[in-house]
This record gives structure tokens, C-alpha cells and sequence, in this order.
């Protein structure tokens, strides 16, 4: 895979800042909080649009990993996320997610749900094609820079270790 001709991207460059879903009663369960279903669809859909500014093109979700419910989100509620890339390699990128809820009409914030999702960039035959690099400018963006290299290499490692477990996995012929 050739690398991309795409000059490198800042953050900011595709970051979605403040974007805000109100609730409704009918996105509420029986508890009255929000459907945690509900949250992830819509920061998947927050999250296709960063990554897709990022590559310039159309992005899939390859994985959704280390989604956090910190918090319940309840009726009278107002959800705010903000989604950016935290790195980008060859053809696939972090992004990250918040999700903080205040109730309408302002109030104290607090923080409901912290996710990391994985996406490729894909042609117009759906291959994987080559991302502009990231340029961490601020410190908190170079933290999570450096992160989301450790969970790369953590996915990495659990996606071999669990390909290795499925291949030694009895077929059913073989009996239980």
C-alpha cells in the first residue's frame, strides 16, 4: 500500500465539536434513561463523519472497543459529543468519543460515555486505502496520541491471541 499523497491533518481539521441530540421521550427506556444503543449509534455516526473529513473519503467501521457508560443520560436531557481522531496509521485511524449530558436549558455537564473506535478508509471498490498522517498539536492531543498506539498494539495483540484460540476450537464432529 502506497502511502498517502494527502499532506498530514491537524486534529482540529475533522474534529466534531459540541454537537448536540436532544431527548426525546421515546429514546428512553423503562428507567427513563437513555437507550445505551441509542448513544452508540449516534457517536458511530459522529465518528464516520470525523474519520471520513480525515481521509478525505469514505471510511468503515472496523471495531468499537473500550465503550465506557459512566453515567446514565435521563429524560430532559440534552446529549453533547465530541469525536476526534487521536491517530492514524496506514489505512486506519483511532477515534475517540465523548459524550457528556446536561439537562435543557444548561446546567453542570457530566460526563455519561468514553469510546475508541477503529476506522478504514476504502476506495471506491471498498479496499483499504492509504490516511494522511496526524499532527498532534496541543499536549493533550499528543497524549492521546501515544495512547492510541497502546491500544493498537493491545487489539493487535488480542485479535492474534484470539485467532490462535479459535483454531484450536473443536468442530462439532469432534464432540463435546
Amino acid at each position: 500500500m502506497k502511502a498517502s499523497t494527502t499532506p498530514a491533518r491537524t486534529v482540529a481539521y475533522s474534529a466534531v465539536r459540541e454537537q448536540v441530540y436532544m431527548v426525546f421521550p421515546n429514546d428512553l427506556n423503562s428507567n427513563n434513561t437513555v437507550f445505551g444503543g441509542l448513544i452508540m449509534a449516534q457517536m458511530d455516526r459522529f465518528a464516520a463523519v470525523t474519520a471520513d473529513r480525515h481521509a478525505g473519503g469514505v471510511c468503515v467501521t472496523a471495531s468499537v472497543d473500550a465503550v465506557h457508560f459512566i453515567a446514565p443520560a435521563k429524560g430532559g436531557d440534552v446529549l453533547i459529543f465530541n469525536v476526534s481522531v487521536n491517530r492514524a496509521w496506514n489505512t486506519s485511524m483511532e477515534v475517540g468519543c465523548l459524550v457528556e449530558a446536561e439537562k435543557i436549558g444548561g446546567g453542570d455537564r457530566r460526563q455519561i460515555l468514553a469510546a475508541y473506535l477503529t476506522f478504514v478508509a476504502v476506495d471506491a471498490e471498498g479496499q483499504p486505502r492509504a490516511v494522511p498522517e496526524l499532527v498532534p498539536e496541543t499536549q493533550i492531543e499528543k497524549h492521546r496520541y501515544e495512547e492510541a498506539q497502546l491500544r493498537r498494539e493491545l487489539r493487535l495483540r488480542h485479535a492474534n491471541e484470539m485467532k490462535a484460540l479459535r483454531a484450536r476450537r473443536p468442530t462439532p464432529a469432534q464432540g463435546d
